[in-house]
C-alpha cells in the first residue's frame, strides 16, 4: 500500500487519495479563460521532459505545477503550501521548496525575483531567458521570449568585460487588458 507522509499533519495519505486530489478541476478566470487547458499542457510536457531526462515526476510536484499554472499570476511558496493543506496533501516547507527548485532546474517554471514568486514557464524544455510583463494592476505575468533582447544585454556586458551567466527580466506595467477596462 503505497502512502505519504503528511508533512505538519504527521498523518498517513493514502496513494488513491493523492490521484483524486490532482484531479480537482480549475476554476475559470473572471475573464472567462479556462486555464485547465495551460495546466493540461504543462503537465504533458513536463511528463516527456522528465521521461526523456529518466526524472520522478511526483504527485506533490505534479501538484504544485498544476497550482502555479492555475492562473497566470506569479504565486509564492506560501499560497502554495497553504493550497495543498487545504488539499490535505499539507507540507512542510522545506518540501515545497525541494518541488519548486525542482521543477525550476528543469525549466518547467520560472522564479520572479521581485515578487519572491513562481509562474509557469512557457517554453519548457528550450533554453532560454525569462522575461516577462507583469502588470501592476491585476498582478498577472507574461513571459517574452526575445532572444535579441538577450543577445544585446550580453554583448553590453561583454564590452564591460562581464560574462553573464543569468538573465531574468522584470518589466512592470499595466496590460491591455486592464488598459481597456480603465
Amino acid at each position: 500500500m503505497a502512502s505519504e507522509r503528511n508533512g505538519a499533519y504527521n498523518r498517513v495519505i493514502l496513494a488513491w487519495q493523492i490521484e483524486t486530489a490532482l484531479k480537482k478541476p480549475t476554476k475559470a478566470s473572471p475573464q472567462g479563460h479556462d486555464h485547465n487547458h495551460c495546466i493540461e499542457d504543462a503537465v504533458v510536457a513536463a511528463e516527456k521532459l522528465c521521461s526523456a531526462k529518466g526524472l520522478r515526476f511526483t504527485p506533490l510536484r505534479r501538484r504544485v505545477l498544476e497550482l502555479v499554472w492555475s492562473s497566470h499570476k506569479p504565486v509564492g511558496a506560501y499560497a502554495l503550501l497553504d493550497e495543498l493543506r487545504n488539499e490535505e496533501l499539507g507540507s512542510a516547507p522545506p518540501t515545497i521548496y525541494r518541488a519548486l527548485d525542482f521543477l525550476i532546474e528543469n525549466g518547467l517554471i520560472h522564479r520572479i525575483e521581485r515578487m519572491n514568486a513562481f509562474i509557469g514557464c512557457s517554453h519548457p524544455g528550450e533554453t532560454h531567458r525569462g522575461f516577462f510583463l507583469i502588470c501592476g494592476e491585476c498582478g498577472n505575468a507574461e513571459e517574452l521570449q526575445s532572444d535579441g533582447v538577450a543577445d544585446t544585454i550580453a554583448a553590453s556586458a561583454s564590452r564591460r568585460g562581464f560574462v553573464a551567466r543569468d538573465m531574468t527580466l522584470e518589466v512592470t506595467g499595466t496590460c491591455a487588458d486592464c488598459r481597456r477596462s480603465a
